[in-house]
């Protein structure tokens, strides 16, 4: 991307983001998907001025909002790392083309042995796409699990999307509650929807807890119609997981 393709010119995206408010807002929505009120919450500021400047952020694009599908009447927020990341390689590159950042969001380096467990509502879908792309994208170095509050069938477009985009074959994966890895240690437990979000139970060892706010693809549609949500969930999830990977590779934490 070049500097003159950008929305914002590198110097207006720099001071954007380098607003002390904004700053401590990015930095907390790199580590996890949060609610409105959780953010108010950690800045201290009355919530119309964190409104305001999240206002300001979503208008560049470096972050995004939906309805939460656990309570509507909040919002979560979410950093769009890979836009962010495009926007610093172009600011980058307009000041000398030496500073153009050209590594790709995956890990780089190897990726240290870590369990991860995912969870949504379902675990027929989301969660069990994420457990099988994580496991294919580290080479086996993640050791990944999922399961579900209220566990259904496998859903037949989780495994035609993971199979004609990636081809990763889940069709053998099976459905399973909490009660799986009640008691398990996990190194992060990654939640999927705000619904199971809000029970998700305590694991020990206190792993790194973070939420990704995603919406259902399974919407109780056709196959053909929701086909293309279920191709999009799996498009979100190989993003965020390569940049979890990239952090895992280099033994960071982003609880």
């Amino acid at each position: 991307m070049t500097a003159t393709s950008l929305p914002l010119s590198p110097p207006g995206f720099l001071q954007l983001a380098g607003h002390p408010l904004r700053w401590n807002l990015l930095q907390m929505l790199a580590r996890s998907d949060r609610a409105v009120q959780e953010l108010t919450a950690v800045i201290g500021e009355p919530q119309n001025l964190v409104s305001y400047h999240l206002g300001k952020l979503r208008e560049a694009r470096l972050v995004s909002a939906r309805r939460s599908s656990a309570d509507r009447r909040d919002t979560y927020y979410t950093l769009n790392l890979a836009w962010f990341g495009s926007l610093l390689s172009g600011a980058g590159a307009a000041l000398h083309p030496g500073l153009r950042l050209v590594s790709p969001p995956h890990a780089k380096g190897r990726v240290r042995p870590v369990k991860v467990l995912f969870l949504c509502s379902g675990n027929s879908a989301r969660s069990q796409m994420a457990e099988a792309m994580i496991r294919s994208l580290s080479g086996g170095a993640v050791e990944a699990y999922s399961a579900g509050s209220q566990p259904k069938p496998l859903h037949a477009n989780a495994v035609r999307a993971m199979r004609e985009a990636y081809g990763l074959d889940i069709a053998a994966q099976k459905s399973k509650a909490f009660g799986a890895v009640d008691g398990k240690r996990f190194d992060w437990v990654i939640s999927l929807c705000d619904r199971v979000r809000e029970v998700c139970p305590d694991f020990p060892g206190h792993p790194e807890a973070v939420h990704w706010s995603m919406p259902n693809p399974a919407t109780g549609e056709a196959d053909d119609v929701t086909y293309p949500l279920f191709q999009q969930a799996a498009g979100e999830l190989k993003t965020r997981i390569e940049f979890l990977l990239a952090a895992l590779s280099k033994g960071e934490t982003h609880g």
